[in-house]
């Protein structure tokens, strides 16, 4: 005989169900204020709540027992809660990506997930930054961090022939040897800066400058609706809710470089996430935007969330020790950059062109660096690249309040084993590291254009030989020149010109020197470096008037002293107003002089790279 449930009963289990239910899925954070889980009040072994996300958009909670309070951890009374993640996180471990990720116990906010364990751990151990110190954040003074990590700080062999120091940090990082690593210890979880239209190759050249600035290099993707404006997308009031993905936007457009994290707080204006620092900058004004986890990869070694940034919604203004904060509907200024790449066959015939757009975050030691990661990276995406090629690139770098920068110059493979695009992305970035360092003021960069030339084959040359068509002249007269250059295999190349005699040229003997656009630069670009108080309109002026590598100069040589002093050059100073300029100068502004006066009279164009000098005596009647 079959007994029957009572409906009393069956109306009580039915109740009951959806109260377990809702016990094991808790509602999702909101934006808004929220209560505070004072580290000092929690114990071992209570359960909370973290939410991060997984794939997609959307937050899942992840189970959290706490372990223990880990005492001055961050640093004299800077407490790290560690405590150990279940359900999809002790498959996942703890992954770059989740930074940030809140935890709860009982409807307060404990924290954000923050640190991580070693690697190869059985359990996904994590430390939790204490809500507390991230708030403090809120409340900083504009002060900057001694320690901020930059490509700067990264340790660099000093290697002469490289065109400046970006490129020799960026060499040297990717010089040293990939050690296993020895972190027993709690270390921030690599924050994973996503690459979106970058070659891998750009990566594999880059991406240990970043792992040595605590920043894993991966690539990932961006949308396309949001790319070339820093300005908030609609709905930003209701976006970044506890547990969303957040990203730090240091490029935007045709490529994108994104730092990803998760947010940890939003009080419906600002928004605290990623629970330890980004690059610890301090103040900062850099564009904030979304993001969407394609997915999270389970691992003990490296696990990782791979992700794509979306809409942009605000701006971060501070990147702290114990986080960073952003401000939701606020837009940060960026520097348009239009890149166009042109490919030419022979006898000069355009084949191809590529136009890429992108904005580039401010700052006076990741701009200079960006510029060049960015322009390597055009150059590195063309079929027609070849070893022997040639790249010719024109710029304008247009500032708001004062002249702007024209720049042009040539590179071409060489005896040198690094390619000629990294040559050329490394004199590209030495020029903004020059704008954005000098010690007296900042640039304000309005837009950038660049243009690089393609050319199909090596073309250097150097100069041979010349002669005069005759050995005496008067001033004011025309003298004939021939002088001779040697491609890389090639034909001689020949070239004829006319130099008149200055009419005031003093009797006696003169030597015309025919040079390569170092031999006219050395000194002044020496004046330069040796002053580090000049200001932003003399470095530009410095910078514009240096002379391009594919012209040949001719020059006339006067034995008598030049003097260089900021931007300036004072050539044939008597001795006496030498000795005042000596005297009189700061010591802190060093005079730079040679024992001889080049007068340019002129320049000659060139499809070349012109290397080596060449000097002719001259006697004037």
């Amino acid at each position: 005989m079959k007994h029957r449930m009572p409906a009393v009963v069956l109306s009580i289990a039915a109740l009951a169900f959806p109260l377990c239910a809702a016990d094991l899925a808790p509602e999702r954070p909101r934006i808004g204020k929220v209560d505070i889980f004072k580290a000092s009040d929690l114990r071992p072994g209570m359960q909370g709540t973290a939410w991060t996300v997984f794939a997609g958009t959307t937050p899942e909670p992840v189970p959290v027992e706490i372990l223990g309070l880990w005492k001055n951890a961050w640093g004299p009374r800077q407490d790290v809660i560690l405590a150990k993640l279940g359900g999809k996180a002790a498959r996942t471990n703890v992954a770059g990506g989740m930074s940030g990720s809140p935890v709860y116990i009982d409807g307060k906010l404990v924290g954000a997930v923050a640190l991580r364990l070693s690697v190869f751990s059985p359990d996904a151990i994590c430390g939790i930054t204490p809500a507390e110190l991230m708030l403090e954040i809120e409340d900083l003074d504009q002060s900057r961090p001694a320690d901020a990590r930059t490509p700067d700080k990264v340790a660099a062999r000093t290697q002469a022939a490289l065109p400046g120091d970006l490129l020799a940090q960026a060499v040297a990082a990717g010089a040293l040897p990939n050690l296993p690593r020895q972190a027993p210890m709690m270390v921030p979880i690599e924050t994973p800066l996503m690459f979106s239209g970058f070659h891998d190759n750009v990566l594999r050249d880059f991406g240990p400058l970043f792992e040595q600035l605590g920043i894993t290099a991966v690539q990932g993707g961006g949308a396309s609706s949001a790319t070339y404006t820093a300005k908030p997308a609609p709905g930003w009031q209701t976006s970044l809710r506890p547990g969303d993905p957040v990203a730090g936007v240091l490029v935007s457009g045709d490529m994108s470089i994104t730092g990803l994290g998760t947010v940890t707080y939003n009080d419906g204006q600002r928004v605290l996430a990623f629970g330890h620092p980004f690059f610890n900058l301090g103040p900062v004004n850099m564009p904030m935007s979304q993001g969407e986890v394609v997915m999270t990869l389970a691992s003990q070694f490296q696990p990782n969330k791979f992700a794509n940034a979306t809409e942009i919604v605000g701006a971060l203004h501070q990147d702290r020790h114990s986080g960073i904060m952003g401000v939701l509907g606020e837009e940060s200024a960026m520097i348009p950059v239009t890149v166009q790449v042109r490919s030419f066959g022979e006898n000069n015939v355009l084949r191809s062109q590529k136009d890429t757009r992108f904005n580039v975050f401010v700052q006076q030691k990741w701009t200079p660096y960006l510029m060049m990661l960015t322009l390597f990276n055009s150059l590195s995406q063309l079929n027609e690249f070849t070893d022997e090629a040639t790249y010719r690139l024109t710029a304008d770098v247009e500032l708001s309040g004062g002249p702007s920068l024209s720049l042009s110059t040539m590179q071409a493979s060489g005896e040198m084993p690094m390619p000629a695009p990294m040559v050329l992305a490394g004199w590209w970035g030495d020029k903004f590291n020059r704008l954005y360092m000098n010690a007296v003021n900042s640039p304000s960069v309005k837009r950038v254009s660049v243009t690089v030339d393609l050319l199909p084959e090596r073309r250097v040359a150097s100069i041979e030989n010349a002669w005069l068509s005759a050995p005496e002249a008067r001033p004011g007269d025309d003298v004939a020149v021939k002088v001779f250059l040697r491609p890389y295999r090639g034909e001689s190349l020949e070239r004829n010109f006319t130099l008149k005699i200055p009419a005031g040229l003093a009797k006696g003997e003169h030597k015309i020197v025919l040079s390569d656009a170092d031999t006219i630069n050395r000194m002044q670009n020496v004046a330069g470096m040796v002053n580090h108080y000049i200001d932003l309109p003399q470095t530009v002026s410095l910078i514009n008037q240096e002379r391009s590598n594919n012209k040949l100069y001719v020059s006339l040589l006067d034995a008598s002293p030049t003097a260089y002093y900021d931007d300036k050059t004072f050539p044939s100073l008597p001795a006496s107003v030498l000795n005042v300029m000596q005297s009189g100068r700061g010591s802190n502004r060093s005079l730079i002089t040679s024992p001889d006066s080049a007068s340019e009279q002129m320049s000659l164009p060139f499809d070349y790279v012109i290397t080596g000098s060449y000097s002719l005596n001259i006697m004037v009647k």
